[in-house]
């Protein structure tokens, strides 16, 4: 087996085109995460920006903002493993990875 470095360069220009391709693709890409029973929603896009939060005024008790800071973080947390997933989802049938064998 010859190594040809034209074909290895085109294979990693490739490569990045659709790398930069994903990356655009993960700004669309979006999961929700919910806490306390649906008191807070949070929206996060697949480069982990948060898009939206949303409070159910049920939540909202200013003598317990610890208890309000706690149902966002696990909002998040909840939308983080959601996101993830679909980005396993989606990206292994860009790259054509048989489901199992995206490690992401």
């Amino acid at each position: 087996m010859n190594f040809n470095p034209m074909d290895f360069m085109k294979n990693l220009q490739d490569v990045q085109s659709k790398m930069g391709d994903m990356q655009e693709k993960l700004k669309n890409i979006t999961a929700s995460g919910n806490a306390g029973g649906n008191l807070v929603e949070v929206v996060i896009n697949g480069q982990m920006e948060v898009q939206s939060v949303k409070l159910d005024p049920l939540c909202v008790d200013p003598r317990d903002i610890t208890m309000l800071e706690d149902l966002i973080k696990s909002a998040f947390v909840a939308a983080s493993i959601n996101i993830k997933e679909k980005i396993k989802t989606e990206m292994a049938g860009d790259l054509n990875i048989p489901p199992g064998m995206a490690g992401f």
